[in-house]
């Protein structure tokens, strides 16, 4: 039996969240997901039912994103991402993660305060160049992002901290950041199992919610396909800002 009306009143709206950011939209907007979700069932349970969801949305965002990759960057957060996720899994019912929200959002918004406050400060501005890739700090941020990930489906904040100063094309870093967290989510999937989050009644429960996803998911990349560089930029610090914001809001 599928849940009842309260739960589509808030599983829904959830969905789309997610789905618009999945399409290209920004981390702030997928943050909401599992924390709508957990008005009305178990985090670990919300979290269970969002993990075949977002796998679904990855491919047709894979699909909408397939002619746009940037390989080095994959190649330096890949590894990292595996460390954190392995530790998710290994911690997933032992750490206070509250801590780790909070310390994750509390760096995010001074990352995006910094930006904001280099482009609008008095006198003139210097435009920096394009930042380079960074082994040690892809791999310290893709395992936080691999971490965070796998307790609450929460990993974007770290990887715009370090994927965004690379000032890669729109297109570009939405189609990375397609492939990472489509590679990440799958990585998930036998820990989950095994974990037994993945009961029949929670799978029923995504299944439900697909066709949401899949329009949310087309919407949210028609309208970055369609948006100017000068615009992209401001508003994915935006969004990484406000995700910062909630996750120090959810950490306290």
């Amino acid at each position: 039996m599928l849940p009842d009306p309260i739960f589509y009143a808030a599983a829904i709206p959830a969905v789309i969240l997610v789905g618009l950011a999945k399409g290209g939209m920004g981390g702030a907007l997928s943050l909401l997901g599992v924390p709508i979700l957990t008005f009305v069932v178990e985090p670990a349970t919300a979290a269970a039912i969002m993990l075949p969801i977002l796998i679904m949305m990855d491919i047709v965002a894979l699909w909408t994103w397939r002619q746009h990759n940037h390989l080095p960057t994959l190649a330096v957060l890949l590894p990292g991402a595996l460390i954190g996720t392995a530790l998710g899994w290994i911690t997933f019912s032992t750490v206070p993660f509250a801590l780790t929200r909070m310390l994750v959002g509390l760096a995010t918004v001074v990352f995006a305060g910094k930006y904001f406050y280099d482009r609008f400060k008095p006198g003139e501005k210097i435009e920096k160049p394009p930042a380079p890739q960074r082994p040690v700090a892809a791999t310290f941020w893709g395992t936080i992002s691999g971490y965070t990930s796998f307790i609450s489906h929460s990993g974007g904040p770290p990887f715009q901290i370090y994927a965004l100063p690379l000032k890669l094309d729109p297109r570009t870093y939405t189609g990375t950041s397609v492939r990472f967290f489509a590679i990440v989510n799958f990585i998930k999937l036998p820990p989950y199992y095994l974990l037994g989050e993945l009961a029949a009644p929670n799978l029923a429960a995504s299944a439900s919610l697909l066709p949401f996803a899949v329009i949310a998911t087309i919407l949210g990349a028609m309208i970055i396909k369609r948006m100017r560089m000068d615009v992209f930029y401001p508003l994915m610090y935006a969004m990484a800002g406000l995700a910062g914001l909630k996750l120090v809001f959810d950490g306290f």
